[in-house]
């Protein structure tokens, strides 16, 4: 597999893991027990840290990538393997 073709991967799989990781670790204001400020939304974070977020993308997509690489070179799960369509009866093959 090409370099080129890992770092998309990356990027793709780190947008994703970033998307997922968002609700992770948030509390709001009842939550806190903060004043909210007139106009807040009762779901909105307190304080959203958006480097912590990004740390724990770029390490969790790291080892996502890393095992997707490593099965695409090993062969370990392969597209037989998620084949969940039965053959067809033999009467009905041609």
């Amino acid at each position: 597999m090409q370099w080129t073709s890992i770092l998309a991967i990356y990027f793709l799989v780190w947008i994703a893991t970033a998307f997922v990781m968002l609700p992770f670790g948030v509390r709001t204001a009842d939550e806190a027990g903060v004043d909210k400020v007139p106009g807040q939304a009762e779901s909105a974070p307190v304080n959203f840290r958006p480097g912590r977020l990004a740390l724990r993308a770029t390490v969790l997509a790291a080892v996502l990538t890393g095992i997707y690489v490593l099965n695409y070179e090993q062969g370990w799960i392969t597209a037989a393997d998620l084949d969940l369509m039965p053959e067809p009866p033999a009467d009905l093959q041609r």
